[in-house]
């Protein structure tokens, strides 16, 4: 039998709809999903939390073989994401708005799935 690679994308998906979800059962609003910005990188959600327009990174696991989601986000990914999130906030016209990085850490090798929220993590 073949050996089918993963299918990455769609792993990344399913995360970013439980992180959603999470998030909106939390209070807070999506405002955009998956915000590319030029080739410098991708922001997976956007939301806001009252006032504060948050950027947040979801990270998934299906095994821990790799360590935690959380460790993925390493420093340069966090330099990656604050450049992208300068850019949304330049297309956008955002010049005096309250932001923050958040991370999602979602392991979907534990039943039920464990999601943990990292608020204003970097």
């Amino acid at each position: 039998m073949p050996i089918t690679p993963r299918n990455l994308r769609a792993e990344g998906t399913s995360g970013e709809a439980l992180a959603a979800r999470f998030l909106e059962a939390k209070g807070l609003q999506i405002i955009k999903r998956n915000f590319h910005f030029g080739k410098t990188g991708e922001i997976d959600l956007i939301a806001t939390d009252g006032n504060v327009l948050v950027f947040v990174e979801v990270k998934s696991r299906k095994s821990s073989a790799y360590g935690t989601p959380e460790e993925a986000v390493t420093h340069s990914k966090q330099k990656t994401l604050r450049r992208v999130a300068e850019g949304y906030l330049y297309v956008n016209g955002i010049t005096d708005r309250e932001c923050r990085f958040d991370v999602i850490a979602i392991e979907l090798y534990k039943n039920p799935p464990e999601i943990r929220h990292l608020v204003n993590a970097f």
